[in-house]
């Protein structure tokens, strides 16, 4: 008797048939077997693994903490300073000490800026020669007097902070003072942010107004944000600064502004105060800022 073998499906046909010395002799052929081969071993799925996004998560999670470290360690050698990034190409915000208030000194005439802008637009119309001029003078030179002209024609510190609330400001309480404003670095990005925002309160013809004014500051105040600033990069900044009386002669150095290009799009405060003096202040501001970019890498 010989086998035949045959594959059907995947299974064996072993199928057993006589001899042609059976088959002469009339032997009955024996019915074939069907037998099932073993199974093949069922794959092991494949590891999917963190997505990009959660990849990314922990990238930054990784930055963050080492930032917070430096910054720490930094701020137990200099005067008490908050700083904050808002990131627009991924909508993230950092912070370091981010709800602490601060006077703002000068950098509340970003506020007033931004209300005279919101003014000119809600009556319909572009800001008069004498508003220009004024503005000009309180953004680009950082004059007193023209920001006072200007609070006052506003409405002062009801108008400002009427304004602030539209730009979504929550934790600014604006001085009739109006150096004396309170603010922290989380409303001051909220607000550098809002002078771009395409989808904001501001027309494309006021966020141009702005960032003109802003990218122009005379030579002699273009110091604190944009020294994080790359070769080919662009910023916009207004800064403050004050001798503060109630704090024994100290001062209060602080910087808001813009670093922007192709690929990196930021926004940036740092408030500080009780620094012994101005230049000491600005490298505090400064070196808070650098910080950031270092280990954000944006």
């Amino acid at each position: 008797m010989v086998a035949a073998v045959g594959i059907l499906g995947g299974a064996v046909l072993v199928a057993r048939g006589m001899t042609g010395e059976d088959s002469a002799a009339g032997a009955a052929p024996l019915a074939g077997v069907f037998q099932q081969a073993p199974a093949s071993p069922s794959a092991s799925p494949t590891p999917t693994g963190p997505s990009p996004e959660e990849l990314a998560a922990q990238e930054r999670a990784k930055r963050v903490k080492a930032l917070n470290a430096a910054l720490k360690k930094y701020a137990a050698t200099v005067p008490e300073f908050s700083v904050a990034v808002l990131d627009k190409t991924t909508g993230e915000t950092y912070s370091y000490r981010g709800d602490e208030k601060y006077e703002t000194a000068s950098v509340v005439k970003v506020q007033v800026l931004a209300c005279l802008l919101l003014t000119a637009q809600d009556k319909g119309r572009k800001v008069t020669s004498s508003e220009d001029a004024l503005a000009k003078k309180m953004i680009r030179y950082s004059d007193n007097a023209a920001t006072t002209s200007l609070f006052s024609k506003l409405g002062r510190a009801s108008a400002i902070s009427a304004c602030n609330k539209r730009l979504g400001l929550t934790q600014t309480r604006v001085s009739s003072s109006w150096g004396l404003t309170r603010t922290t670095v989380k409303d001051q990005v909220k607000l550098l942010d809002a002078l771009v925002d395409e989808k904001g309160e501001l027309t494309a013809a006021s966020r141009k107004y702005a960032d003109t004014l802003m990218s122009t500051v005379a030579e002699d105040q273009d110091w604190g944000v944009p020294a994080v600033a790359k070769a080919g990069e662009e910023a916009t900044v207004k800064n403050g600064w004050l001798s503060r009386s109630t704090e024994n002669g100290r001062w209060i150095i602080n910087s808001v502004g813009r670093v922007t290009d192709d690929d990196t799009d930021v926004s940036i405060a740092v408030l500080s105060h009780l620094n012994k003096t101005m230049p000491g202040g600005i490298t505090v501001v400064e070196k808070a800022a650098t910080l950031t970019r270092t280990h954000l890498l944006y």
